[in-house]
């Protein structure tokens, strides 16, 4: 009995061992090719809805590997389909292709130059938040498995979403248009899976969370109408920005006296106030902008209730009114956690079980969580830390910075987890 147990776990070992080296070869000579995609893409980085050129490269490299695509799927997104030699269900890998307006401060050889518009102005633009990686590390992802269709059991959907950092004024874009555009349907998707490098996470780590791992982001406008006098003579008026301190002071409370953050994190900013022209008038009215992240259902909820609630309440209080308006930018990026035990161990595999760390939720947003409201979903977050850094940059940051040799993990795991997946 012995003998049978050990011989049939050296079989699956075995089997094992040699689907490893055959992947390691192909990970292998596809990693200096990731490498110049993503510095290619840097150094000519594109705003939201405005990814034309990247767009063009992702779709040539995708018809080289005679991957059937579908072109301008919300404005500029490419979408690859590849099928497997034998039948099985489908899912969807999904990188991010747009840069931001911030300028890029560092020397290296491809650095970003670019200008565009940006709102009516010119301004510099750079990927500050390392989608140029995703992009490239999901055409890794595409050459590698278009060599293997023998070994997909099912369909492979590649989504390379435009206008992640949300579309301009006026426009749609976004997760929301490519679900709204089918990028889910024909044929339909049973699993979505994406990945976000991190430039305060060392490179070879991979993070994750189940549940809500990324926090619900909402934009709110508050107006407030006072009533103008002279600056000298505030009893003959009604200041409009007193309001907006009182009711700035007033959020606070909803989450330091109101929120139950035993359960999850939630912030409220106000991070615009505008008003008044001159040092000695008391101004008829100001306008504050902020934003509210959460990372639970029941929170979001509450929470907008009583900003609902309190913002009239404390401008008629002195004398005034105000109204407030709310909008959602992100939904909660929940990773379901039924599909994060699945694939884990994928992330093990690749990675080694000691890097693949659990994590406390961000309460930065991310649009993944539209295809997550759809369907199944895991989003998880990959090294980009060069080893040896004493001091790394945020994200969205002219000083942001991503190390190279982070990015063949991220095509590893996304490889391994969909021909996984598939196999269930």
């Amino acid at each position: 009995m012995k003998k049978i147990l050990f011989s049939s776990l050296m079989l699956t070992f075995s089997g094992l061992f040699a689907q490893s080296l055959r992947f390691d070869k192909d990970y292998t000579a596809i990693e200096p090719k990731v490498v110049e995609w993503r510095r290619e893409i840097h150094q000519n980085p594109e705003l939201s809805n405005r990814e034309f050129k990247t767009a063009e490269k992702i779709a040539e490299h995708l018809k080289s590997l005679g991957i059937e695509i579908e072109t301008g799927v919300a404005h500029t997104g490419v979408v690859g389909i590849l099928k497997g030699k034998k039948k099985g269900k489908v899912i969807a890998l999904r990188a991010d292709i747009d840069a931001l307006p911030v300028p890029e401060r560092n020397d290296l050889p491809f650095k970003s130059n670019v200008t565009a518009e940006f709102r009516g102005e010119t301004v510099p633009v750079m990927h500050a938040c390392g989608h140029d990686t995703h992009i490239a590390i999901l055409m890794g992802v595409a050459e590698i498995l278009s060599k293997h269709t023998d070994k997909i059991k099912g369909t492979i959907k590649f989504i390379f979403q435009p206008a992640e950092e949300g579309p301009p004024p006026g426009e749609e874009g976004g997760a929301s248009l490519m679900i709204k555009e089918g990028v889910l349907k024909n044929p339909d998707v049973e699993a979505i899976f994406g990945l976000h490098i991190n430039s305060e996470t060392p490179v070879g780590t991979i993070r994750y969370k189940p549940g809500g791992t990324m926090a619900a982001v909402q934009h709110f406008t508050i107006n407030v109408k006072g009533k103008q006098s002279h600056g000298s003579q505030p009893w003959s008026g009604i200041d409009p920005i007193l309001i907006s301190a009182k009711i700035i002071d007033g959020l606070q409370t909803i989450i330091s006296r109101e929120a139950e953050l035993t359960n999850e994190a939630a912030v409220i900013t106000v991070g615009k106030i505008t008003s008044g022209v001159r040092f000695n008038i008391i101004p008829e009215s100001a306008e504050m902008i902020g934003t509210v992240r959460t990372l639970d259902y029941d929170m979001k909820e509450q929470i907008t209730r009583r900003m609902q609630e309190m913002v009239p309440a404390i401008a008629r209080a002195y004398g005034g009114d105000a109204t407030f308006t709310i909008k959602d930018n992100t939904d909660i990026t929940f990773n379901d956690p039924d599909l994060v035990d699945k694939m884990l161990p994928s992330l093990q595999k690749v990675a080694g079980k000691d890097k693949v760390e659990l994590q406390k939720a961000v309460t930065g947003g991310e649009d993944f969580s539209y295809y997550q409201n759809e369907i199944p979903g895991f989003f998880f977050f990959l090294g980009g830390m060069a080893p040896g850094t004493t001091e790394s940059f945020p994200h969205h940051t002219p000083d942001f910075m991503i190390d190279d040799s982070g990015l063949i993990l991220g095509v590893k795991a996304l490889t391994e987890m969909s021909l996984d997946y598939l196999e269930l």
